[in-house]
């Protein structure tokens, strides 16, 4: 795990809140993707069950798909009023995410069915070549009053 960004906050009005961090990119790195969006959520007062099959879809996607040797994965958690936005960005800009049916026998091609039926959009986004980012939106219930879970000690 490399922890050159790693972030949980929340803005003065309670609003935005968000969660980055370069992961290795291997089937390792794809599951701490998940456990960290999980503990990130968990933090927040947020519902992560969705959320948390997206993850580990996208991650795994950027460890199989979006894998260049020595290069990291980043994992980017947005939440922005009832919105959460998962990010995946990975150094495989070439290789573009296509949404297909897979064979009834098939073992894999299945993710992406997985994160179109969980989340309310998804698409893909071009960065700074090479990379390209796999997004997701879950709408979430707004928390409740009073909850202001930061994930920092303290609060």
């Amino acid at each position: 795990m490399n922890q050159e960004f790693a972030e949980s906050r929340t803005q003065p009005d309670g609003r935005v809140r968000n969660f980055s961090m370069l992961l290795s990119c291997t089937p390792r790195g794809a599951r701490l993707a998940r456990l960290l969006a999980v503990d990130a959520l968990r933090n927040w007062g947020l519902p992560d069950e969705r959320a948390s099959h997206v993850v580990a879809e996208l991650a795994a996607n950027a460890a199989t798909h979006g894998r260049v040797p020595g290069r990291s994965f980043r994992l980017t958690l947005y939440v922005v009023g009832g919105t959460l936005r998962i990010e995946v960005t990975d150094t495989r800009g070439d290789r573009r995410p296509v949404l297909r049916e897979s064979g009834a026998c098939a073992e894999s091609g299945r993710g992406l069915l997985l994160v179109d039926a969980l989340a309310d959009r998804w698409g893909t986004s071009e960065g700074r070549i090479p990379r390209k980012t796999v997004w997701a939106e879950i709408g979430l219930a707004p928390p409740e009053p009073g909850t202001t879970c930061s994930g920092a000690f303290g609060d």
